[in-house]
């Protein structure tokens, strides 16, 4: 384990990283450097570790209880977002943020309804809402990788005409692109879902990885978002995806549809998990300030090394989230280059195709990595047009 104040993402070689048995390392053979699915190459933080070594040597490995998850983000939020309103007593766990996503979706839609993204987005917001029964409704983000509010009006608009209860699914910040929404963005939003009669669900599960000097705004912050729900969890920002767990948060005007969430939705969450994330927020800052700092440098890094060694790369450097969107259509690879530069580069990268409407000729590169392995990365992706 490195202190918490050393970069993580340094502290790893590629021998160490290869004994990992996660998706990311053992769904390709040992040639292949993995950066697609959104686990970063790092230690955990040390309070992590003493709250789950401390779990395993009491036998602490029950169901989950009490509100210290709940207590940490809301002292996180105050802390570090300058939010005081999230209210414990409006919040609930849920096993993660997807799964949140889904019990919150059916709080305040029914089969058939419509559920507005922004494409390209995470392609999971397409197959938990189709598998749930509703229906994707697509309000795409603008050329400039933000929300197109113009487009969303059109959509709430449309969705209020046919009837139904809508639902508007909001990436905040936004995964690809990185996007960090502002405040009179979200509370355009706020007013345009009041308008239209349209229930806002905000995935901010990347809430914590905003490049230092950025501002995240939580939705429910904004004003005209009484009537919002929100999933958070600290599972994206510490690396936790293996120790589920996630809090659905309610805005003062949905404490009642938070209040509705059947109870057996909250034996779902690992005990262990919720102990995890509750030490993260609650103790692990200084190893998430390291992070930042070095995801920053790795942002800045990749920036530099497409502009060098593949010019033809569009990328628009995100303000959050250690993910890159990538925009190929000019390396002449067709609608999917994430199958050439796998194939050919021994590169694994995540296809844009299923982030929905933008998303062909689009890779999502991971660099929540070390520094060499984002160098060899696009040195083997430059090769591939060689």
């Amino acid at each position: 384990m490195t202190g918490d104040t050393d970069n993580p993402l340094r502290a790893l070689t590629l021998a160490q990283l290869r004994r990992r048995t996660s998706m990311k390392w053992r769904t390709y053979p040992e040639d292949v450097l993995p950066l697609w699915v959104a686990e970063m190459d790092v230690p955990l933080a040390g309070p992590v570790v003493r709250a789950v070594t401390e779990a395993m040597e009491r036998g602490d490995t029950g169901y989950p209880s009490g509100t210290a998850y709940a207590e940490a983000l809301a002292g996180f939020a105050g802390e570090r977002w300058r939010w005081d309103g999230l209210a414990v007593e409006r919040t609930a766990i849920v096993p993660d943020v997807m799964l949140g996503v889904v019990e919150m979706l059916k709080l305040v839609t029914g089969p058939g309804d419509p559920v507005i993204v922004n494409p390209p987005v995470y392609p999971p917001f397409y197959a938990f809402v189709t598998h749930l029964d509703r229906r994707v409704t697509e309000a795409p983000l603008g050329p400039d990788l933000r929300l197109d509010l113009a487009a969303l009006e059109d959509v709430f608009r449309r969705c209020a005409r046919g009837g139904g209860r809508a639902a508007y699914l909001l990436c905040s910040p936004h995964n690809p692109t990185g996007t960090v929404h502002t405040a009179d963005e979200l509370t355009a939003v706020a007013a345009l879902a009041e308008r239209y009669g349209v229930r806002v669900v905000a995935d901010e599960i990347h809430a914590p990885l905003v490049t230092p000097g950025v501002r995240f705004v939580p939705y429910l912050s904004v004003p005209g978002a009484e009537r919002g729900l929100s999933l958070m969890s600290a599972s994206k920002g510490w690396n936790l995806a293996g120790l589920k767990a996630a809090l659905a948060v309610a805005g003062p005007g949905a404490a009642a549809d938070l209040a509705r969430m059947p109870e057996e939705v909250g034996h779902g969450p690992s005990h262990v998990g919720v102990l995890a994330h509750t030490a993260a927020l609650r103790d692990g800052t200084a190893w998430l300030d390291a992070l930042l700092a070095g995801l920053d440098d790795n942002r800045r890094l990749l920036t530099a090394l497409l502009a060098e060694r593949l010019p033809g790369v569009v990328h628009r450097a995100g303000e959050a989230t250690f993910l890159a969107w990538l925009d190929c259509r000019a390396l002449g690879l067709g609608d999917d280059p994430a199958e050439t530069f796998l194939g050919r580069g021994r590169v694994a990268v995540n296809s844009g195709l299923p982030f929905g409407t933008g998303g062909a000729g689009h890779v999502r590169l991971n660099f929540g990595t070390a520094p060499e392995v984002i160098e060899e990365a696009v040195r083997r992706m430059a090769a591939v047009l060689s």
